[in-house]
């Protein structure tokens, strides 16, 4: 499982590297064609390594690289 959330983390980091402004959390799934369970644990992944930054726009929850 370690694995897979650590494969979810690299194509979320791709995501992330390729887009030119923040992507609201709920598009991420749809985007990595990821499951959202892991899609979720991939972010936490990548929120533990300190490579994202969450930013709140309303009721929306917007994510890029740092």
């Amino acid at each position: 499982m370690r694995e897979i959330v650590g494969q979810a983390a690299g194509q979320i980091w791709h995501l992330l590297a390729n887009s030119t402004e923040p992507v609201n959390i709920t598009d991420i799934p749809k985007r990595t064609k990821l499951t959202a369970q892991i899609a979720y644990q991939g972010l936490g992944w990548l929120a533990r390594e300190d490579k994202i930054e969450y930013i709140q726009k309303g009721r929306s929850i917007l994510v890029s690289l740092r």
